[in-house]
């Protein structure tokens, strides 16, 4: 089970850093595309920012979800 969890967390970890190493390149190579207002005046990397967060939280709950006691463990 251990290993399992730690598996499940292994792939959660790469999905977020995908989405931050996102981030981080768009601002380092595209650094005018972050400056950019798609949204009532808010710029793409507010947007982008708060996007992380909300992702960090679903994988959370995910995590929870898929590494939570099983009902053979209760």
């Amino acid at each position: 089970m251990n290993s399992r969890n730690t598996r499940i967390g292994m792939v959660l970890f790469t999905i977020y850093l995908l989405f931050y190493g996102g981030f981080v390149l768009l601002n380092t190579f595209s650094p005018s595309t972050m400056e950019a207002t798609p949204v009532a005046g808010i710029n793409v990397a507010i947007l982008y920012g708060f996007g992380l967060i909300i992702v960090a939280f679903m994988l959370a709950l995910l995590y929870g979800l898929l590494c939570g006691p099983s009902e053979d463990e209760q």
